[in-house]
């Protein structure tokens, strides 16, 4: 088995460390293009990982990673598709804005600019009134018909109904007694949002949204496509919708990157 000269320090924090790499990338975007920086947090990625990974020379199956940096080459992955390095459909102060925030920030505000949060709220959920969500999956698999996702990008707080929970919301089932459940659903992600939205400065935008509406873009733009249009353009059975994008989703970047590292 090969691996790198060094194994990292049990003490390593993989999401310090991501936070410290997220402010280097911007830092050098304010002087060089766009493409070089990403070339960049590419290569600086790839030796990463031929210092610390195990694996057989030539062998991508063979690829392993330490406990405590298993997660880092995710958090590049998010880190390439956040609001602070993509500049895309951004107008330059408002990537200033978010790049100022990043560099001012602690740890915790980082990883979420760096990887938003993403908490799920359903019919069964809602039944423990202490913990209504659940953490779910920065992913299109997430976005069911049945669910209210709220998505946390430190910068937006966006609530997004499944098709399902709009269309009975839309026919004011939540109005009637017998369908209590529903109200407490619809309200639940409005109650978690306030928590964010109070305790945060400066105050995230908040946005409500339901499913295939326009303004799902804020969720779709950030989720892994791991469901994609070449899938059919409502994905596959079960209610997980299909993003419409180019980018490539975390299981094609890891297995991209795991064959250039045994390849150096």
């Amino acid at each position: 088995m090969s691996q790198g000269n060094t194994q990292p320090n049990l003490s390593f924090d993989q999401e310090a460390a991501a936070v410290l790499m997220a402010r280097w990338v911007v830092f050098r975007a304010e002087s060089e293009e766009y493409s070089n920086s990403l070339n960049w947090l590419d290569k600086t990625l790839i030796r990463l990982m031929q210092r610390f990974a195990e694996y057989q020379k030539d062998n991508p199956a063979s690829f392993r990673l330490p406990p405590n940096i298993s997660l880092f080459p995710q958090f590049m992955y998010y880190l390439r598709r956040s609001h602070v390095v993509q500049i895309f459909n951004n107008s330059p102060d408002e990537t200033t804005y978010k790049r100022y925030l990043l560099m001012k920030e602690n740890t915790a505000n980082s990883m979420i600019m760096i990887q938003p949060a993403l908490e799920a709220f359903n019919l069964t959920t809602i039944a423990d009134a202490a913990n209504p969500s659940r953490p779910a999956l920065l992913s299109a698999t997430s976005i069911q018909h049945d669910a209210i996702l709220l998505l946390d990008t430190f910068f937006e707080v966006v609530v997004h109904h499944g098709k399902q929970i709009a269309d009975w919301r839309n026919q004011g089932y939540h109005n009637q007694p017998e369908f209590e459940h529903l109200k407490r659903l619809l309200e639940a992600p409005k109650e978690y949002s306030q928590g964010i939205l109070k305790g945060r400065f400066p105050q995230p935008r908040y946005i409500e949204c339901d499913q295939h509406s326009s303004q799902a873009r804020f969720l779709l733009a950030l989720v892994d496509p791991d469901v994609t249009h070449q899938q059919g353009l409502y994905g596959p059975p079960g209610g997980a919708q299909a993003v419409i994008t180019e980018d490539v989703s975390l299981s094609v970047f890891m297995d991209f990157l795991k064959k250039l590292t045994v390849q150096g």
